[in-house]
């Protein structure tokens, strides 16, 4: 018998050696697996016996103050096939076509996707998707779903947003607020074999989605009506490119409505508003596409900057009062313009001039060389200290998604002729909001608020889960000053460039602007108006923005009439009161009226009222019976004032 050589017994030995190892690393393994993997291979396991399909969340409801819905989800369908049950390709194809009606190729290359399960159409009628059901087609499986509507179509269109085929926002408050709104999605759960089709023995698992939460507003549907009818006017009347109009509380900054137009039907967001570019659409490349609508989705109000013009002499004459440059009294002489390091500067009456005037004077005349005088007192450090007081540097913290910020010459770069500009509103951008802020701190006694949409998060069943609360801002100027600003601004109205706006038994401080875009000389121009009433204690703050009118293009004579009719609605709508002076009382306009009961009147004979009476009167909608009016029967209304009337529910 031969000896069993030294290398052979190695050899064996390492092979035994190797062999436990690979064993003991197979039984380490199949304890990781059992130990720490079970979890998930558990859930890999689960999946393909398993067949999921998600139920769409109710989306929550977008409310405004009075808990009018503006933003709701109504009950659809979704239609899907399951490849692997479908048996008849062909003729589901040829149904779901015609019952859905898509093209028939285009269906039965879906039905015929090798996916788990593939879906043919979503946001379908209940009711059509009720027929389809009873059909009993093998593979077709119908589920819930949901689609989000607009009651008001186009009613605060850049405001409110928009969502996508998943139901996420995408735009406006329904993007800002998409993780309180969306909800959480259900699921049907389903056993299947190996090859996707259902057991039937198998059990089904259902589980229901999270319905999202509720969010209420403090835009007021009332007001924002008010604001888009008095917009859509003057942009017609003026043939004007766009325009905005922006009602808020100056105390806590609560916006009440912001109307942009033009603007687009949030119920079809994705369809261009423009006759021109919706002709030529299928010849623009997509990114041709995509930014004519990013433009249409534009807020005005928040995502663009301008330069305010003269409006903004409301912060340059706070900061000089402030400061102690100036006082009411104090006399300056206008000759038509100010040579300023040896560059004339012209007034806007110019070859006219306003002549000896006091600071209040200069204010009602809105003229130039005052404003420049006080800037050049003030000085470039001391003027840019006040540009950061008032935020022009910072976003206002609207709730809305994309707000830009001012544009500001850097301080170094600012000599006398950057200064005097500035001084009454040129070579610098602001937002229309960070004027309003600004402005609203000047006339509140002198603190920044936060101007805001959002007020409080509801759950499904109405019960408050977060009130949404906004701290006061820092202190921008002293009370006094607040006081003597808004009286100053007052006699504005009462006196100024902004008298088109007086309206009898109301007290309402403003300020005018015509802004000159750039390129200088290019002809077109910003014609603007900023009022707040009532003065003494103002509730509402309004600015009227009107971009590139044509013809006439000064801010108090094309801005000062549509800023009267909102406010000769709005006021009385927020229950501000007229006092009527003796000589208001006297005048033809001046009074009030009780508002007559035309419910459920017949449109013919409401008219034949209404110019017998003659109030002024709007009718909405093309209807033969008014179903709804405001002011509601019985209120007592100034002269003056519009009464809406309702054709439509």
């Amino acid at each position: 018998m031969n000896k069993v050589s030294i290398l052979v017994k190695k050899k064996l030995l390492f092979f035994l050696v190797l062999f436990e190892i690979i064993i003991c690393a197979l039984c380490g393994r199949i304890f990781f697996i059992q130990s720490m993997e079970a979890n998930f291979w558990q859930s890999k396991a689960y999946e393909q016996q398993t067949r999921d399909r998600l139920i769409a969340p109710n989306r929550g409801t977008i409310f405004d103050r009075n808990m009018n819905g503006i933003a709701k989800t109504e009950t659809v369908a979704s239609v899907s096939v399951i490849h692997a049950q479908v048996k008849e390709p062909e003729k589901i194809a040829s149904i779901l076509s015609q019952k859905l009606d898509m093209d028939y190729e285009t269906v039965l290359k879906k039905v015929n996707k090798r996916v788990a399960l593939e879906r043919i159409k979503i946001k379908v009628d209940k009711e059509l998707a009720d027929d389809i059901r009873k059909l009993n087609l093998e593979g077709v499986v119908i589920d819930e779903d949901i689609k989000r509507v607009y009651p008001y179509s186009n009613l605060a269109a850049q405001v409110i947003g928009f969502v996508g085929k998943d139901n996420q926002g995408i735009i406006g408050l329904e993007a800002k607020y998409d993780k309180f709104l969306k909800g959480e999605a259900g699921k049907i759960m389903t056993e299947t074999d190996a090859s996707g089709r259902e057991l039937k023995n198998g059990q089904e698992y259902r589980k229901e989605p999270l319905q999202g939460n509720n969010l209420v507003l403090s835009l007021d549907i009332v007001l924002q009506q008010y604001a888009e009818q008095a917009l859509e006017k003057a942009l017609e009347a003026k043939k004007a490119k766009r325009g905005a109009i922006i009602l808020l509380n100056p105390q806590n900054g609560e916006i009440y409505a912001m109307a942009n137009k033009p603007d687009f039907d949030l119920n079809e967001p994705f369809k261009i508003n423009s006759a021109e570019l919706e002709n030529n659409w299928e010849n623009l490349s997509d990114k041709e596409k995509n930014d004519a609508l990013n433009q249409m989705w534009r807020n005005f109000s928040i995502n663009d900057t301008y330069e305010p013009g003269s409006s903004f002499k409301i912060i340059t004459s706070a900061s000089g009062l402030e400061e102690g440059v100036v006082t009411p009294e104090s006399r300056f002489n206008c000759t038509g313009a100010k040579v300023v390091a040896g560059r004339t500067i012209k007034c806007w009456r110019f070859p006219r001039s306003h002549g000896a005037e006091s600071f209040v004077e200069g204010v009602q005349n809105s003229c130039n060389p005052v404003f420049m005088e006080i800037a050049e007192r003030l000085g470039a450090q001391t003027f840019y200290k006040y540009m950061n007081i008032f935020g022009f540097n910072d976003k206002t913290g609207v709730d809305l998604p994309g707000e830009a910020v001012g544009i500001m010459h850097k301080l170094k770069n600012v000599g006398p002729v950057e200064l005097a500009t500035m001084g009454f509103g040129q070579s610098f951008q602001i937002t229309p909001l960070q004027l309003m802020r600004a402005a609203s701190s000047v006339v509140n006694g002198g603190h920044l608020i936060t101007p805001h949409f959002a007020t409080k998060i509801l759950d499904s069943d109405g019960n408050i889960i977060n009130e949404i609360k906004y701290s006061q801002g820092k202190q921008t100027v002293s009370k006094k000053t607040s006081e003597t600003m808004k009286w100053i601004l007052e006699s504005v109205v009462s006196k100024g460039t902004g008298n088109k706006t007086y309206i009898p038994g109301y007290r309402i401080g403003g300020k005018t602007a015509t802004s000159e875009k750039l390129p200088r000389r290019s002809g077109k121009y910003i014609a603007s108006f900023l009022t707040f009433a009532p003065a003494e204690n103002p509730v509402v703050m309004t600015l009227v923005l009107i971009d590139e009118p044509q013809g006439i293009y000064y801010g108090g004579q094309v801005a000062g009439p549509i800023m009267k009719e909102v406010l000769e609605n709005a006021l009385p709508y927020l229950n501000i009161k007229p006092k009527y002076t003796q000589e208001e009382l006297e005048l033809p306009q001046a009074g009030e009226i009780s508002v007559p009961n035309f419910l459920e009147l017949k449109t013919s004979d409401a008219k034949s009222e209404l110019n017998k009476s003659q109030i002024k009167y709007e009718i909405v909608g093309d209807g033969d019976i008014i179903h709804k009016q405001f002011p509601l029967p019985n209120e007592k209304i100034n002269t003056d004032t519009k009464i809406i009337l309702y054709t439509e529910y």
